[in-house]
């Protein structure tokens, strides 16, 4: 009896200890992993937490191979448990926080997500609980930190189309007899080519606040979308005097004059629009329209302004062609044959 006592001491002496065990195993799966064997090492880490159920650490590892094996289901138990073990753990808040989030618990994953301070992750799941403004804040402060990922430039944009819904939806609801009301139903018409039911809203936008800046500009665009040019001047017109710093206002204008064949007028309203914006190809472009007959050299120094800013573009063929057709006029036969060489070859492009 004495010898059976005995051994049973020796063994539990030298019998490793259920904690020694799962270490041999963590370290076993931590191999695993390095080598880049996921599988193996969830086996591993699973007989270690069995074994140590208490060790944060091993826990925080199964819950890691799970994610690496995107299987955040089951990757959240684990985790959930080792936070109980381990409330400061900025590892294990982060990591549960990406499990929380893949499985749709945006909510349950926010305050994961702050402890560990991850604003790109953090404003994900902002979005995905309908919080848009707190979104953008997160997702902005991630964005400047890595200008060029793309998953934080998609998110971005969907926190501002969130938002912008979310004050538009309060700008209808609230103030739906408002001026900006109008303004907005006016643009969402616009969109869907819902032309004349947009004209209404920005008529009424107008009677209501007629000093309005951007009203006019963007009823003019509804009447020049429908060649109603002198509709469209009397708008634009309103505008420059409105907004007379606004270099689109004056091109708007001048391009509307061009369209009625008010040359004159044209030119000096698109000099004027290029003296507060330089260098836009279509205000250029409009420039050398507008000087073709009255004023070749000038018209032809607008029209290859252009041709420096655009290449292959629709805009580049017909300032080639303009510049054709004053060349002929010139009598510059080889360069009219010139210029036409290039719109043909730029038609032939998009024609490919």
């Amino acid at each position: 009896m004495i010898q059976v006592f005995l051994f049973l001491y020796l063994f539990q002496a030298v019998a490793p200890q259920p904690a020694a065990q799962a270490k041999v195993l963590l370290q076993s799966g931590i191999d695993a992993e390095n080598r880049h064997d996921i599988d193996h090492a969830l086996v591993e880490f699973r007989k270690a937490a069995e074994l140590d159920p208490a060790s944060s650490e091993v826990l925080l590892r199964l819950g890691d191979a799970y994610m690496k094996k995107h299987d955040a289901a089951d990757a959240i138990p684990p985790l959930k448990r080792a936070i109980e073990l381990s409330p400061d753990s900025i590892p294990i808040h982060q990591l549960l926080g990406y499990a929380l989030l893949a499985q749709g618990f945006a909510a349950e994953a926010i305050p994961h997500l702050e402890v560990a301070r991850d604003p790109g992750a953090l404003g994900i799941a902002h979005l995905e609980n309908d919080e848009p403004a707190q979104a953008m804040v997160n997702l902005q402060s991630a964005l400047e930190n890595d200008p060029d990922n793309v998953d934080l430039l998609f998110y971005v944009s969907r926190a501002a189309a969130a938002l912008g819904s979310q004050s538009t939806d309060k700008l209808l609801s609230a103030f739906p007899n408002s001026a900006r009301a109008h303004q907005t139903r006016g643009q969402g018409y616009y969109q869907m080519k819902m032309i004349p039911e947009a004209g209404k809203e920005y008529e009424q936008a107008i009677a209501i606040r007629p000093d309005l800046p951007g009203l006019h500009l963007e009823l003019g665009e509804i009447y020049a979308g429908r060649a109603e040019w002198p509709k469209a001047e009397e708008q634009f017109r309103v505008e420059t005097k409105l907004q007379p710093g606004s270099a689109e206002a004056a091109f708007r204008l001048g391009d509307a004059l061009v369209q009625e064949g008010k040359m004159k007028e044209a030119a000096a309203e698109l000099r004027r629009s290029d003296s507060l914006h330089p260098n836009m190809p279509e205000t250029l472009y409009a420039m050398g329209r507008a000087l073709a007959a009255a004023d070749a050299s000038a018209a032809e120094q607008a029209l290859t302004s252009v041709l420096k800013l655009e290449q292959n573009s629709s805009l580049a063929a017909q300032a080639d062609l303009l510049l054709a057709s004053i060349h002929r006029k010139q009598g510059k036969s080889e360069l009219a044959s010139r210029e036409m060489e290039d719109y043909h070859r730029i038609q032939g492009l998009k024609s490919q």
